[in-house]
């Protein structure tokens, strides 16, 4: 199913000129993977201290498009300019990961908004993140399928914070998105299976 991460080659060709800078000045694929980490859940601990200022919601948004531009830069970085590691590995799937459940888990605190659906989401998101990552020990590849993924996730919390920030979402209608994204993140979760064992199953007929 047709998920934002497919529109990600355009997207890495338009930052390309600028990753070549970045390389020049020393700037490795770790060290944007961290910066973005630590922001996120600084970000996610302001927001929970100062859930009342639904203003602060904005930030949200905002963050989610330089966090999307960061994670693309720190995979061209470590694809393009020889970066890549294992170390990388662990800290690219798990920062994602911490920086996701501390963007998303403030939502819980807005009155009316019910933190069981928050919770299913933040949770549904990480195992289907890890069933993703599960693909290479299958004998598939590292399984990106939508149509929730971190891109699609991203923007649907981007939306719901610029509506929080200028109240133009009842919780009501928060709910029923959270909803639609733990039922998305269900089938995301399938596809991400299913297709793995496809995947492997045609290597495996392959040899």
């Amino acid at each position: 199913m047709l998920s934002i991460y497919q529109l990600k080659p355009a997207f890495q060709n338009l930052l390309r000129p600028g990753v070549q800078r970045l390389y020049e000045k020393g700037v490795t694929a770790n060290q944007v993977t961290l910066v973005a980490a630590v922001v996120s859940v600084v970000l996610g601990i302001l927001l929970a201290a100062f859930h009342p200022y639904t203003w602060l919601f904005a930030l949200i948004p905002l963050w989610m498009l330089l966090r999307m531009a960061l994670n693309a830069v720190d995979g061209m970085l470590a694809r393009e300019f020889g970066q890549q590691s294992k170390l990388g590995a662990y800290l690219n799937e798990l920062s994602d990961l911490i920086a996701d459940s501390a963007l998303y888990l403030p939502f819980a605190l807005l009155a009316g908004v019910s933190p069981l659906l928050v919770v299913l989401v933040v949770v549904f998101a990480l195992i289907s993140e890890y069933a993703g990552a599960l693909g290479p020990m299958v004998g598939a590849s590292r399984r990106y399928d939508g149509p929730m993924g971190k891109s699609d996730r991203a923007f649907v919390f981007g939306v719901l914070g610029a509506g929080v920030a200028c109240d133009l979402l009842p919780a009501v209608w928060i709910d029923g998105v959270l909803a639609l994204v733990f039922a998305l993140l269900l089938y995301t979760l399938y596809n991400r299976v299913r297709h793995g064992l496809a995947e492997a199953a045609h290597s495996s007929d392959s040899k």
